[in-house]
């Protein structure tokens, strides 16, 4: 597969904000330590920004930024193949001026970048730099970290009881997936341990609805 495939599987930004901030909640419901959850968002990252990132905990990331211009998306995985000589060129060279500061922002770490993709508001897809493709499955490896956002509700819970440990509730994953507003009736039904008050906080800095 090309590179150009992972284009193809994100949807649109507020699409994409949406179900980055439902893998949020759910982590944050399923997973008290925040160190240990692999998805986070933050509603109120800037002024007029929010930020989704994921971390596997072994090297693997992702940072999406939403803006008032769109959305850009950084990525590493350690074992793809352009992580070998990382930034591959072409990866970050003809992200557009809108974006500038995000590939200048310290804190993203630009330079371990396997896959950046951005998309600005009046674009019709998302887009990438001029890349020459190294060849085989997945060279930047945006195929494995862009899976977990094909808003299937089932590719989170099948990934979930593996990481967790123990059966989900696939109605209530597809609740989190709709944004139905979040009660303790539904935090309870994924998590019986949590509570709606103590989780109020972040769900609050996710944005998701309460």
């Amino acid at each position: 597969m090309s590179i150009a495939d992972s284009l193809k599987l994100l949807p649109g930004i507020e699409d994409l904000r949406r179900r980055s901030q439902s893998l949020a909640a759910l982590d944050a419901i399923l997973c008290p330590e925040w160190e240990y959850r692999y998805f986070s968002f933050n509603a109120g990252w800037a002024p007029g920004e929010m930020l989704s990132s994921m971390r596997n905990g072994e090297g693997d990331d992702w940072l999406i930024l939403f803006s008032q211009n769109g959305a850009i998306m950084r990525g590493f995985v350690v074992g793809a193949k352009m992580a070998k000589d990382c930034p591959w060129p072409g990866v970050v060279d003809a992200v557009p001026a809108e974006f500038t500061a995000f590939v200048e922002e310290p804190a993203f770490v630009i330079e371990k970048t396997t896959f950046c993709l951005w998309r600005r508001n009046d674009d019709d897809s998302w887009q990438a730099g001029p890349v020459e493709d190294p060849g085989g499955k997945d060279p930047d490896g945006s195929l494995i970290l862009t899976g977990f956002l094909d808003g299937d509700p089932e590719t989170y819970r099948k990934w979930g009881e593996e990481y967790y440990g123990d059966r989900l509730n696939p109605r209530a994953i597809q609740q989190i997936y709709a944004h139905e507003r979040l009660t303790e009736f539904l935090v309870r039904s994924l998590n019986p341990k949590a509570k709606l008050q103590d989780l109020r906080p972040e769900i609050e800095e996710i944005g998701y609805p309460l």
